[in-house]
């Protein structure tokens, strides 16, 4: 599966399947919390939520592709990611792009 963020993929013509998406809420446990708390005290990079959204896009991504798998589609073009905050130390990542076929 080819995923980018362009509108088009050089020398390919493309018939649109449609939107599709993926999404998930992630968090990290209260004492990582609690310590990323302190950490703001003092300044500097908060690897553990660092690695929470990087796990979460991943797995956002993945279900995106899933979903334009079952259409059958070749790639997704237009891809875009969001996210929210839900509630302290937790946060939704949703990735969505438009599943395409190639015609040639």
């Amino acid at each position: 599966m080819i995923l980018v963020t362009t509108e088009g993929i050089p020398g390919k013509e493309l018939e649109v399947l449609g939107l599709v998406k993926g999404s998930t809420i992630q968090t990290v446990n209260i004492a990582r919390d609690i310590g990323a708390s302190l950490k703001t005290l003092v300044g500097g990079e908060l690897v553990r939520y660092n690695e929470m959204m990087n796990d979460a896009r991943a797995l956002a991504t993945k279900r995106m592709v899933e979903e334009a798998g079952q259409l059958g589609a070749d790639a997704i073009v237009c891809i875009r990611y969001g996210s929210a905050s839900v509630t302290q130390g937790a946060a939704e990542v949703m990735a969505y792009g438009t599943a395409v076929k190639f015609k040639n």
